[in-house]
C-alpha cells in the first residue's frame, strides 16, 4: 500500500512506520521536522510537496501535541486543539482535492472522549462524552476526521487508552520514581486506567488498514482495564520495588491543574467491544504480562 502518515515521528508513529516499511509499504511522512523521518519513508513538510505523486491508498493521522506533559494554560489548550483539529481539517481538504482518493483513513483519538464521570460501569463505543476539555477535544477531532466518510472513504477513529511502550509515553515518565521505590497511587487510586501495549496498537492499525469491516470509533484498550491502585501495585511487583507513596488529590490538582483533574484523577472503564466483535486477539491481555515485557 501507499500510505501517508501524519505524526510518523512520534511515540506510536515512529514504531508504526518502521513496521510498515518492513512490510514493504511505501510511506510518506508529513512532519514539521523532515530530518527526523527515517528512510525509506519520504519526509514532507507540506501536503503540497506531494503534488505529482501516484495515488495514496491510506491516510494515517497520529499527529498532535502531547496532552499530559504539563499544565493546561489557555495557550496550551489552544495549541493542543490546533495540532489535532486544524491538521485533520487540512488533511481532509487535501484529500477532497485528489482525483483518486484513499480507500481508508485511520485517525487517532483517545478514551478521553468518554469524559470524567466517576463510574465502574464498562464503557463501549456506544457511550457518549461530557463537557470536559478532553471529551470535547476528542469529539471535535473525530468529527473532523469522520468527514472523510462523506467522500466515500472508510474511516476509523482509534480511541486510544494509555499506550505502554519501552521508549516513551506514560510508562517512561513513571519508571524513574517507581525504580527508586517512590512510586504510588494518585488520589484515591480508584480511577480506571484503560491501558494498551504499543505492539497491540500497531497490530490494530494494521488491522484497520486491511479489514473492510472496521469503521467508525474503535476503543484501543486492553480487555482487562485496571484502577490506578492496581496499576501501581502491579508495576511495583514487576520491578520488585515497594509502592508506598500517595500523591493526594489536592496535590495533583495543585501541581497539574485541570490536566491533573481530567487525565490523572479521572478515568473510565473502557472496553474494546468492536475489536472483540471482529475477533481481534490481543498480544497482551493482562497488565502483568505487558509490564514484564516492557521493563
Amino acid at each position: 500500500m501507499r500510505i501517508l502518515v501524519a505524526g510518523g515521528t512520534g511515540f506510536i508513529g515512529a514504531a508504526l512506520c518502521a513496521r510498515l516499511a518492513d512490510a514493504d509499504h511505501q510511506l510518506a511522512v508529513l512532519s514539521r521536522d523532515v530530518l527526523r523521518v527515517r528512510e525509506p519513508a519520504l519526509g514532507v513538510a507540506r501536503l503540497d510537496d506531494l503534488a505529482g505523486q501516484p495515488p495514496w491508498d491510506a491516510v494515517l493521522n497520529l499527529a498532535g501535541e502531547p496532552i499530559a506533559d504539563k499544565r493546561w494554560s489557555t495557550a496550551r489548550r489552544s495549541r493542543i486543539r490546533s495540532s489535532r483539529i486544524d491538521l485533520t481539517e487540512a488533511l481532509g481538504d487535501w484529500v477532497r482535492r485528489l482525483q483518486v482518493r484513499p480507500r481508508v483513513w485511520v485517525n487517532a483519538s483517545a478514551v478521553g472522549y468518554y469524559g470524567i464521570a466517576e463510574s465502574d460501569e464498562p464503557v463501549t463505543e456506544a457511550a457518549s462524552g461530557d463537557d470536559s476539555f478532553s471529551s470535547r477535544l476528542c469529539r471535535d477531532w473525530e468529527q473532523a476526521a469522520l468527514q472523510a466518510e462523506t467522500l466515500g472513504i472508510r474511516t476509523c477513529a482509534l480511541r486510544l487508552g494509555i499506550v505502554l511502550g519501552p521508549d516513551g509515553g506514560a510508562l517512561q515518565r513513571m519508571l524513574p520514581a517507581f525504580r527508586l521505590g517512590l512510586g504510588g497511587r494518585l488520589g484515591s487510586g480508584r480511577q480506571w486506567m484503560p491501558w494498551i501495549h504499543r505492539e497491540d496498537v500497531l497490530d490494530i492499525i494494521e488491522r484497520c488498514l486491511a479489514n473492510p469491516h472496521l469503521q467508525g470509533p474503535i476503543n484501543c484498550t486492553a480487555p482487562n482495564p485496571v484502577t490506578n491502585r492496581e496499576f501501581t501495585r502491579t508495576l511495583g511487583e514487576v520491578l520488585r520495588r515497594p509502592t508506598p507513596a500517595t500523591l493526594p488529590a489536592w496535590a495533583v490538582r495543585l501541581l497539574f491543574g485541570q490536566m491533573g483533574e481530567e487525565l490523572l484523577l479521572s478515568g473510565r472503564r473502557v472496553e474494546p467491544q468492536r475489536l472483540r466483535d471482529t475477533g481481534y486477539r490481543f498480544r497482551f491481555e493482562r497488565l502483568e504480562s505487558a509490564l514484564a515485557d516492557l521493563v
